[in-house]
């Protein structure tokens, strides 16, 4: 994959500041590159940053690639929803966002994962690399970025335990063979300070 990271997380940015000014939802930009009218799943994440603190979550909701939408819409209904939407936090006010640094995950196609055995899992899934998705029927589906393990400093069978909880699950319902595993891959640009440089992050 090669996308302008920069540009969506400045219009990620745009997309939050102008919402939370003026209720409204920005168009889509005349000079947007062409590659991001390609069918990609992204994902925006918040957080909130205060001098001599970790930075902590302040919110994060994003779209699983779909025909239907293009990756750049996906960014500005994300960037959206992560600021007002996220269920896990109140929604974020205007004056607050000159302290949070603003993420954008690019998702790969999510890949089914094949399986006989789910001990398969530990040769198919490698940590830092891939993001899950645990689903089973049509309503019960969960997903976890690739950075999250890395974060929380899970092993793989803890991150396949918390993606099956993420889908309302039991914790150990990657053992059933009735429980659906994907794997995708995410390209991460960040804001290193609140609106300031932005690079693509590596997952360590």
């Amino acid at each position: 994959m090669s996308y302008s990271g920069e540009y969506l997380v400045k219009l990620a940015r745009r997309t939050i500041e102008t919402y939370l000014k003026e209720k409204r939802k920005i168009k889509i930009p005349d000079d947007a590159p062409k590659n991001l009218f390609d069918h990609s799943g992204a994902f925006v994440t918040l957080h909130h940053v205060t001098k001599g603190n970790k930075p902590s979550l302040r919110g994060c909701i994003g779209r699983i690639e779909s025909p239907q939408s293009s990756l750049i819409q996906s960014t500005i209904d994300s960037a959206i929803d992560a600021a007002v939407r996220d269920p896990r936090f109140p929604p974020v006010v205007y004056d607050e966002i000159k302290s949070i640094t603003v993420e954008v995950t690019i998702l790969t196609v999510p890949e089914v994962l094949k399986i006989k055995n789910p001990q398969d899992y530990f040769d198919l899934i490698e940590i830092g690399k891939h993001g899950l998705i645990a689903e089973r029927g049509p309503y019960q589906r969960g997903l976890l970025l690739p950075q999250v393990p890395v974060d929380q400093k899970w092993d793989l069978q803890e991150y396949l335990n918390y993606v099956c909880l993420k889908a309302g699950l039991p914790s150990n319902a990657w053992n059933d063979l009735n429980t659906k595993i994907s794997r995708f891959e995410g390209l991460i640009f960040a804001e290193k300070t609140p609106n300031g440089v932005i690079a693509q992050k590596k997952i360590n």
